[in-house]
């Protein structure tokens, strides 16, 4: 029924625009003029985006047989229900000028992902934990959440984890990662459900969440040193009592 219901909104705003564009033509030739020769497509200009590449947002708006017309394409986004975009919140739209379409895009805020067998889709969720898209793509610099189980998930719907109070210590962990730049590939929960982090050949052990934001600190100040390096960096010891932190090269690395 919901899903009857947006067709049908969809296919009024539809004959809104078709109708808009029928009234001008009638009422002065000099206005359908105006339209069919000033109002043309030449360029476009494309900011706020960083999942997709500016010409996947050109290919996704200018996406039916009259989006060569700029007052066309002003109008279909202000008005109509243009569908969801993966990991995208919203688009703005607007003319620079007759022939410059100007997208503002407000990308969802991702932290993090866990894979659902269930359904056979990575599900991202944002700082509050809230499911905000599921997708078989895998992101660049979205880390991946290992060792905790989420079997189902619900759309714009906390995290449902098993591990109870897991995911407190999960978006702690997320957001200051993320403050520091320090996004790694796979965030991995032990069975005492503490995490790891994965930076490639890196491996980095956090332990409990007890002076996290200072470890993420030191995390910061130590990283660019292990660039190709491989091992593990011990900061589960670490207090402001006991500064020692411990960097074990791997096996294979060592000379």
């Amino acid at each position: 029924m919901k899903e009857e219901k947006k067709k049908k909104r969809r296919g009024k705003k539809g004959k809104i625009i078709l109708i808009f564009f029928l009234t001008l033509t009638f009422l002065s030739g000099s206005a359908a003029l105006i339209i069919w020769k000033v109002f043309t497509v030449g360029s476009m200009v494309v900011e706020g985006n960083e999942f997709y590449s500016s010409e996947q947002i050109e290919q996704m708006v200018l996406n039916d047989e009259y989006s060569w017309n700029s007052l066309y394409v002003l109008l279909k986004y202000r008005f109509l229900d243009t569908g969801d975009v993966p990991f995208v919140d919203t688009m703005e739209i607007s003319l620079d000028d007759p022939h410059t379409v100007h997208v503002k895009v407000y990308e969802k805020k991702i932290l993090g992902c866990f894979y659902i067998d269930t359904i056979g889709l990575n599900a991202y969720f944002d700082k509050d934990g809230f499911v905000v898209e599921t997708s078989s793509e895998e992101i660049p610099r979205v880390p991946k959440v290992t060792g905790i189980t989420c079997q189902e998930v619900v759309l714009y719907e906390q995290l449902p984890l098993e591990e109870k109070g897991v995911l407190k210590n999960l978006l702690n962990l997320t957001q200051t990662l993320e403050k520091y730049d320090l996004q790694p590939q796979e965030i991995h929960y032990d069975e005492h459900l503490e995490p790891t982090l994965t930076y490639y050949g890196t491996q980095v052990v956090i332990g409990s969440d007890e002076y996290l934001s200072q470890k993420i600190v030191r995390l910061s100040a130590i990283l660019p040193q292990l660039s190709g390096l491989y091992g593990t960096l011990y900061l589960d010891t670490w207090t402001p009592d006991s500064t020692d932190i411990i960097f074990k090269r791997a096996p294979e690395t060592q000379g």
